[in-house]
């Protein structure tokens, strides 16, 4: 631990109530770094090395076994004589989304990813899980670990930059651990930096559920100067470097924003607490995006910030499903047949009577739920059209914003007044999708640029919460 986090922490703690056991001595952090590659038909692993992190493990010893059954994804760590199951997480991957696209239909690529987990005090084996066609879980890959094995790599490079404590409540392993990074600020840069980070972590806990679960997070910074302000936009002919790699344009969509770069996330990532990462770039262009177990990212001086750094989180932190379907994606389409989701906030309705969110239906609303779908899809085809146009003459970030504005304004205003505005139900056009899919509520922060999530999210966050942090006692 670098002698400012030991300081900061021991500084933001003294102020702290917690059990003594709770922080005492906690294991080591491992990570698995591995490649996955592959196209649309088929996929291949290949691990790159076993790395003991600086710091020791943040996350709750108590709850290593994963209830929660999100993610395309999952991790196991077991005994490797046993079979006795030590820890495991859902998760998804940048590959899984990529392969959904046309390119994977003619180019076969690499990427990077990486599993954590407390070290153990013997040999394990790491399994990776992906759902089949049943929606269950099963083993494509495994391979045996021993962390104490001489080519386990154990002394790195210093912190590139100093952590900065923006809220912290509590023992790391007592708490939901969220890392806002930078990309894009030089050092000149880093007062605005700050800024941003504790303004958006300020709003994230004025919406519920975050709210009222506001102490159950510790919240840093980190942000590695660059050398000019801002990341990469290709579609504009805008290219920085930056520590992370962060752009727009992925998988071709204009707003769109992650970093490939994994081993530059991590190494960076490693050296302050977290569970949960969200990314904040230097740029007013309106981008962002999610993956679930992953990381998250925002355009932090884009007029819409707010909302951004809340929608993707809800991707990466709750593994919550987009709820929109107007707005033109890259991947390619599930077809007629549409399998269930495993995103707690989307469903197939085969089965109404079984529908996942049945606990929270408004008594005595209908399934599918009525709603003025076809007067909102006219709304949003001109909107589109307007929208895509902006864009491909390169419009001021102004014109956009406003564009947004009176889409908001137009749905509040159709909503307001139809029969399910408040119901929860199961209400046709989701995960990109107009026909098949369904989402609980007519409005909700999943769905448009709307300020608050719907009861099936809220609920999605609150289990998430409860995955990763202790109660006080």
């Amino acid at each position: 631990m670098t002698t400012f986090l030991k300081a900061a922490m021991a500084s933001a703690l003294a102020a702290c109530s917690f059990a003594a056991a709770a922080s005492a001595n906690p294991p080591a952090t491992v990570r698995v770094d591995y490649l996955h590659s592959g196209n649309a038909l088929a996929e291949q692993y290949a691990i790159d090395r076993v790395v003991i992190e600086p710091l020791p493990w943040a996350g709750n010893l108590s709850r290593n076994i994963d209830d929660t059954d999100r993610g395309v994804n999952k991790v196991e760590v077991v005994d490797a004589k046993t079979g006795d199951v030590l820890y495991t997480r859902g998760f998804s991957t940048i590959f899984g989304e990529w392969r959904t696209t046309d390119e994977a239909q003619k180019v076969t690529r690499g990427f990077q990813e990486s599993v954590r987990f407390p070290k153990p005090d013997r040999p394990v084996r790491v399994r990776i899980l992906k759902r089949d066609e049943r929606n269950q879980f099963s083993i494509v890959w495994s391979v045996d670990v021993d962390t104490d094995a001489q080519d386990v790599v154990r002394k790195q490079d210093p912190a590139p930059a100093k952590p900065i404590p923006i809220r912290v409540n509590g023992a790391p392993g007592d708490k939901v651990d969220l890392l806002i990074l930078g990309d894009g600020y030089t050092k000149a840069d880093m007062p605005k930096f700050e800024q941003s980070a504790r303004k958006l972590a300020d709003y994230l806990f004025s919406v519920s559920p975050f709210k009222e679960r506001a102490k159950d997070f510790n919240v840093w910074g980190i942000a590695v100067p660059t050398q000019e302000s801002g990341v990469s936009r290709p579609s504009t002919g805008q290219y920085h470097a930056s520590a992370l790699g962060t752009r727009y344009d992925i998988f071709g969509s204009e707003r769109y924003v992650l970093t490939l770069d994994n081993r530059a996330l991590r190494e960076i990532a490693q050296h302050a607490p977290y569970e949960f990462i969200e990314i904040l770039v230097n740029n007013d262009t309106y981008g962002g995006g999610g993956i679930y177990g992953q990381f998250s990212t925002a355009a932090a001086n884009s007029d819409w910030a707010n909302y951004l750094f809340v929608h993707e989180f809800g991707h990466h932190f709750a593994g919550l499903a987009d709820e929109y379907y107007t707005s033109p994606v890259a991947y390619a389409s599930g077809g007629a047949d549409r399998p269930e989701p495993w995103e707690p906030n989307a469903t197939a309705l085969k089965d109404p009577s079984k529908l996942k969110w049945k606990h929270l239906v408004t008594p005595g609303t209908a399934l599918p739920t009525p709603w003025p779908k076809a007067t909102y899809e006219e709304h949003s085809r001109a909107y589109q059209k307007t929208r895509a146009a902006l864009r491909k003459d390169n419009r001021p970030e102004s014109e956009m914003s406003a564009l947004f504005k009176e889409d908001l304004a137009y749905t509040n205003k159709l909503f307001s007044t139809a029969p399910n505005k408040d119901a929860v139900g199961a209400f046709e056009g989701a995960n990109y999708e107009a026909t098949g899919y369904y989402r609980p509520a007519q409005q909700c922060l999943m769905f448009d640029r709307s300020e608050k999530f719907c009861a099936v999210c809220k609920e999605a966050v609150n289990q998430t919460i409860d995955l990763y942090s202790r109660p006080a006692k």
